[in-house]
C-alpha cells in the first residue's frame, strides 16, 4: 500500500474516533439541557429573564444536532464520499455556531446574575408569592427554600413585609411554611432557629450559587464540544483533500 493510502486510511480512523465521541459529546450536551429544564424548572420562574432557560434549549437542540450528524459523520466516513464529507463539515460549522451563541448567552447571563436576582427575588417574595394568580411562583418558591434550606431573600425578615404574610390567608404566619426545617400546617408562626432555616446571606446567595456553578457546567460541557469540533472540522478537511487527490 502506497504512503498516500495509509495516510488517507490513517485520516479515515482518526475522524471515525472523533466522530464516536462527538457523538458521546451531543449526548451530554443534550442531557445537560434536558437536566436543567426537567430538575431545575421549578427555579426559572423566580427569575426575571428566559436567558437561562434559552441557554438550555440551545444546548437540548445543539446535542440532537450533533446525534443527528455523528450518524451522518460515520456514513460519510465510511462512503468516503466527498459531498458527504463536506455536508459533515458544514453541519460541524453551523453546530459550533450555535453552542458559541449559548456560551455567549450564559457568560451575558452571569454578568447580570446578581443584579437581577437582587432587584426580582425580594419582589417576588414580597408582591407575588401567596398571591391567587402566581400559583406557579409561590410553589417555586417554597421548592427553592426547602431544596436549599433557606429562608427570604436576605434573612427571614424580609417575610416581614411580604402581602401574603400580612394578608389573613397567613393565619399567623411570619414566615411561610417551606421555611420550617419540619414542615407541618402553619409551622411558620414561629421563627425560632431551631424551627426556621437561618442562612447568612438567605436565599439569594445559595440561588446565585447554584445558577452560577450550572452556568459553569453548560460552559465547560460547551466548550469541551466545540473543541472536538474544531478537531473534527480539520480532520474532515484533511480527508476530503486527499480523496480529491486520489480522483483527481
Amino acid at each position: 500500500m502506497e504512503q498516500d493510502d495509509w495516510l488517507t486510511v490513517y485520516l479515515r480512523y482518526l475522524l471515525f474516533v472523533f466522530t464516536f465521541f462527538f457523538w458521546v459529546g451531543g449526548t451530554s450536551v443534550m442531557a445537560v439541557g434536558v437536566w436543567t429544564l426537567v430538575e431545575k424548572s421549578g427555579y426559572l420562574s423566580v427569575l426575571a429573564s428566559s436567558t437561562f432557560a434559552a441557554s438550555a434549549y440551545i444546548l437540548i437542540f445543539a446535542g440532537t444536532l450533533v446525534m443527528v450528524t455523528g450518524f451522518l459523520g460515520f456514513g460519510a466516513i465510511i462512503r468516503e464520499q466527498k459531498s458527504c464529507l463536506s455536508t459533515y463539515f458544514c453541519l460541524l460549522f453551523i453546530i459550533f455556531l450555535v453552542e458559541l451563541v449559548a456560551g455567549v448567552l450564559a457568560h451575558v447571563y452571569y454578568q447580570k446574575l446578581s443584579d437581577e436576582l437582587k432587584q426580582h427575588l425580594s419582589h417576588t417574595l414580597t408582591e407575588s408569592y401567596g398571591q391567587p394568580r402566581a400559583l406557579e411562583i409561590t410553589a417555586s418558591v417554597d421548592r427553592l427554600q426547602q431544596d436549599f434550606k433557606c429562608c427570604g431573600s436576605n434573612s427571614s425578615a424580609d417575610w416581614q413585609h411580604s402581602a401574603y404574610i400580612l394578608s389573613q390567608e397567613a393565619e399567623g404566619r411570619q414566615v411561610p411554611d417551606s421555611c420550617c426545617k419540619t414542615v407541618v400546617a402553619r409551622c411558620g408562626q414561629r421563627v425560632h432557629p431551631s424551627n426556621i432555616y437561618k442562612v447568612e446571606g438567605g436565599c439569594m446567595a445559595k440561588l446565585e450559587q447554584f445558577l452560577a456553578d450550572h452556568l459553569l457546567l453548560m460552559g465547560a460541557v460547551g466548550i469541551g464540544v466545540a473543541c472536538l469540533q474544531i478537531c473534527g472540522m480539520v480532520l474532515t478537511c484533511c480527508l476530503h483533500r486527499r480523496l480529491q487527490r486520489h480522483f483527481y
